[in-house]
């Protein structure tokens, strides 16, 4: 009755007012939204929402603090069928519409996207910007704030972009990658440092110097068309100074506010410390990560759905199959239980893991799920394991042999705080550590021994780019362990790609990975057997990963000498065996009463009947 009366304008969505998400699905189990809607005027809040869609409700409608903004509860029931409903705003005897589609679900849920990320995966981790750039038209964007462009400088950029990985994913595929993980690929204009890709300024656009949200589909398409899959890089603890929702938040308390800036402390002990002070646990959860990324304040019920919204929207609209969460302790971690559950009730199959650079392994199971009996339990599945990797395999090849091997045991007899171990992502570094090469002084074979180990341990194996092929630097300044991938630029006189340019020992470290890491795919023992370890011997640690039908046997020397074991001292795991295949070479022989290992090195064997 009250459309007949009114002049109705139907605008594109950004010419009157923009709602975010700007879609949604029919038939999707969270369809129950809450729909944040910005205006082009201060008043804009004063105008009535009317929505007329078969199986669409409109239930309820916010004012904030912002006159510019809205908020406007909807329900979709099962009778929503795909179609492109009005969104009407009406004010002064004239109605507004904007064009908010809802479509059809995408196929596949669990089968061909929202796969999930398990212990038979292998990630590579890669910086876009400085992987490959397979679209120099993008290089540039005129009207972003950042408009460098320099390879000779560290923090600047250097135009990699998304087409640069879809160019060689074969490369990938071969070297017996499954997983690809980005640091983020959502805009990021800020005026400065944005190659790195942590500081969000408007959630739901994709980066345009990366290619976009068309560059970014195809990439989630390839990856899906060669059986491979997608971890998308989430940053929930904070955005980007230039944010829109930062320059024109809807209300002050969108962001965690501070009489004078606050920064965390970076400590997460006040977290779970049942001593603590409460104080301190603010500075550590609301204060802000640096001035350039203030920090969002989940407690907001506006700001707590928007953020869920936004998960669900990205895993649906591009076709992501996990999480990798950035700063996962710094949150108010009763609104990641939420978020996680959300994710896990729409895609059963979703795998999470979360950032957590903490100082124990007690510490680090705090943020996982647990078997500890704490008030608060999180439900993130795992977590990146930078205890396996401070207190582990870097301190066993970077340090004192003797005792670095020793904490690498010691860490993993902790693994009975996990609910499930399997689920926490190793690594020998990534973009914010020095390099693994640097921090075993570029010796090439502990280098393998790294590589080997990270390849057979339990746990889902993620390897940072260029790490395959010697790529060094120190992370101080961080630049340096962020460096161009040999061959994914114009003019490399190297290329990691077809090996041209590349040194004998970066060769043959390349190709021991690629060995290692396509044996695992198909060894039942290292994607999902359990694991036994021998407590070490003076630098010599044994370990096995085995199922009912493979055992595979690891032998690490972190010394500087070689040394001699014997397969009858590890009767409980080798008893009944005859015969050893060295899976690097291929090698078939007898077991020996005694052999020997080479200094600084891992021997990976299949036992044989």
């Amino acid at each position: 009755m009250i459309g007949c009366l009114l002049q109705l304008h139907v605008a594109a969505q950004s010419a009157y007012a923009t709602v975010y998400p700007g879609n949604w699905w029919a038939g999707m189990q969270y369809n129950k939204l809450q729909l944040l809607i910005k205006g082009g005027y201060d008043g804009f809040s004063s105008e009535t929402v009317r929505i007329n869609y078969p199986g669409i409700t409109l239930t309820g409608v916010h004012k904030v603090q912002n006159g510019k903004y809205l908020l406007a509860d909807i329900s979709i029931t099962a009778a929503a069928k795909p179609g492109i409903p009005a969104i009407e705003f009406i004010s002064n005897g004239k109605a507004h519409a904007v064009q908010w589609p809802l479509k059809p679900r995408r196929k596949g849920n669990g089968t061909s996207y929202a796969k999930g990320v398990t212990s038979a995966d292998f990630i590579y981790l890669l910086m876009p910007d400085r992987f490959s750039n397979g679209d120099t038209a993008n290089d540039r964007v005129p009207g972003m704030r950042d408009q460098s462009l320099n390879r000779d400088s560290i923090f600047l950029r250097h135009g990699g972009d998304l087409q640069g990985v879809i160019n060689h994913l074969d490369y990938l595929q071969q070297l017996g990658v499954t997983t690809v993980w980005m640091t983020p690929v959502i805009e990021n204009d800020m005026p400065n440092r944005t190659e790195h890709g942590y500081a969000f300024t408007n959630h739901y656009s994709i980066e345009p110097r990366l290619g976009g949200a068309d560059a970014y589909l195809r990439l989630s398409d390839s990856l899906h068309a060669r059986g491979m899959k997608l971890i998308q890089d989430a940053v929930y603890n904070h955005v980007g100074l230039y944010h829109f929702l930062v320059q024109d938040p809807p209300a002050p308390d969108w962001l965690h506010q501070w009489p004078k800036y606050t920064q965390t402390s970076f400590k997460d002990q006040p977290v779970f410390d049942p001593h603590g002070a409460a104080a301190d646990k603010k500075i550590t959860t609301d204060g802000w990560f640096t001035p350039e990324m203030p920090d969002l304040n989940q407690q907001n019920p506006y700001v707590a759905n928007f953020l869920i919204q936004h998960a669900i929207w990205s895993v649906e609209q591009f076709g992501v199959d996990g999480w990798r969460i950035d700063t996962y302790i710094y949150n108010d971690l009763p609104f990641m239980n939420r978020c996680n559950q959300a994710l896990i009730k729409e895609y059963p199959r979703m795998t999470m893991f979360g950032e957590a650079w903490v100082g124990s392994t007690a510490n680090q199971a705090y943020f996982a799920a647990n078997t500890i009996q704490t008030p608060f339990k999180s439900n993130l599945q795992g977590v990146v394991d930078f205890q396996c990797n401070f207190n582990g395999i870097n301190a066993a090849l970077a340090g004192d042999a003797t005792d670095g091997v020793f904490k690498l045991y010691n860490t993993l007899s902790n693994d009975f705080l996990y609910v499930n171990p399997m689920r926490n992502v190793v690594f020998l570094d990534n973009h914010d550590m020095s390099r693994f090469y640097s921090q075993v002084k570029e010796n090439v074979a502990r280098q393998k021994a790294g590589i080997g180990w990270l390849l057979t341990a339990r746990g889902i194996p993620q390897m940072y780019y260029g790490t395959e092929i010697l790529m060094k630097g120190i992370s101080n300044p961080d630049g340096w362990v962020r460096l161009d991938f040999p061959g994914g630029f114009p003019g490399d006189a190297r290329s990691a790609f077809t090996g041209a340019g590349l040194s004998d020992d970066e060769k043959a470290v390349q190709q021991y990975t690629r060995t290692l890491a396509n044996y695992r795919k198909n060894s039942p023992a290292l994607t999902n057997g359990q694991l036994m370890q021998y407590l070490p011997d003076n630098g010599l640690y044994v370990y096995f990963r085995y199922t009912s039908t493979q055992t595979i046997m690891c032998i690490l020397n972190a010394t500087d000498q070689t040394r001699s074991f014997a397969f009858a001292d590890y009767a409980e795991r080798t008893k009944g065996f005859t015969k050893v295949k060295d899976v690097l070479n291929n090698n078939l022989f007898n077991m020996q009463p005694t052999n020997d290992i080479p200094a600084q090195t891992i021997l990976i064997y299949e036992l044989q009947r």
